[in-house]
This record gives structure tokens, sequence and C-alpha cells, in this order.
């Protein structure tokens, strides 16, 4: 049974709340039989989307079209295809989730089929049982951030569709990074258990 959890981590901070975060659900996860890894996409080389659309071209029935930029894109969406489930975290930067995971997320537009001549694109991958947890953190209570800046969990709950994977938690932790050494408390290390329960299902 494949209990394999990628995280994708679009964070500029290393070691911060986002990064501790995922590494106390992939910790859980490993104590449950399961498998993590991490991914830190500010230690891989992803170019921006070109929007030439030659990865949406491809055959329908293909689970991605391939991308023409020679990257590590490939080398991470291989992973993320291996996956059982995914973590996609990401702090809030400008009312919304951070440039680095969004130049990520532009790039996922090879998994839809978008033939010249059609309005608009399709998701390839139809149905899966791909589950998703999705991250994200501010410095304003977590109650307020989700009703006057909702586009980050959006944009990341678009982000794991496409990929094929149904969002199953959405953490959304307020209050956070108001100092520079902060450290995860009981109650969040309790979410992280629970998070990785989720998960593996």
């Amino acid at each position: 049974m494949n209990r394999k959890v990628v995280a994708i981590m679009g964070t500029y901070r290393r070691g911060c709340i986002t990064e501790q975060t995922v590494d106390a659900i992939l910790g859980a996860i490993g104590k449950r039989g399961g498998q993590g890894e991490k991914i830190v996409l500010l230690d891989e080389k992803i170019e921006f989307c070109r929007n030439c659309r030659t990865c949406t071209q491809e055959s329908e029935d293909k689970r991605r079209g391939r991308c023409v930029i020679e990257d590590d894109m490939d080398g991470v969406l291989a992973k993320i295809d291996a996956a059982a489930a995914l973590i996609l975290a990401a702090p809030v930067n400008f009312s919304n989730t951070t440039a680095i995971m969004k130049r990520f997320i532009e790039r996922l537009i090879c998994y839809t089929y978008w033939p010249w001549g059609k309005t608009i694109p399709v998701n390839r991958i139809k149905r899966s049982e791909k589950r998703a947890m999705l991250f994200t953190s501010s410095g304003a209570p977590a109650i307020i951030n989700r009703i006057i800046m909702p586009c980050p969990l959006k944009a990341l709950k678009i982000a794991a569709n496409v990929m094929g994977a149904r969002v199953k938690k959405s953490i959304y932790m307020g209050s956070a990074g108001k100092d520079q050494g902060e450290k995860l408390g009981a109650g969040d290390l309790s979410r992280a258990e629970s998070a990785a329960a989720w998960l593996l299902g």
C-alpha cells in the first residue's frame, strides 16, 4: 500500500513556523508507518512558466504534458505523481501565497488539456484517491485571516485539485511570526499529529 506523502514548501525563511509545521507532520507520518519527503522550492531550480501552452497540447489521456523547460520541475512532479498524499505549505505574503509558490503553481498547467481552439483548459486527472492538506500562516488571528485573506488557501486548493488531489484538511495558523525564534506550541504539534492521520486515512 502506498503511504508516501510529499510536502511542497514555499517559504523563504528556513526553520521557521512553516518548515517546523511541515517537519512535525512528516515526523508524525513516519511514526504511523508512512514515508514523508519534503521538497523545498527555494532549493529547486524552477523557471517561470512561459505560457507557450506546449504541455497542454499533448494527448488528453496523458496524466500531464511535457514542459519544454529543462529544469527541476519534472523531477518534482514525478515525486508528486508517485505520492499517495500531498502537503502544500506556504506563509501569507501580501495577502496571498508566496511568489515562489505561485511560480510553482503556474507550472502546473501541464496537468490540463488545452488544445488551440478551445476556450478553457480542463483537468487531465478526473478522479484520484490522492489526498492533500494545505497549510498557511500569517501574523493576524486565523479566524480573521480566513475571512479577509482567503486567497492563499484558495490558490493552494486549486493547485492540489489540478494535480488530482482532494483536499482533506487545511490549517490557517494565525498570530505567527511575532518572534524571530518562534517555536510550535503543544497545540500546534497536536494538530500536526491529526494532520498526519488525515493524510494517511
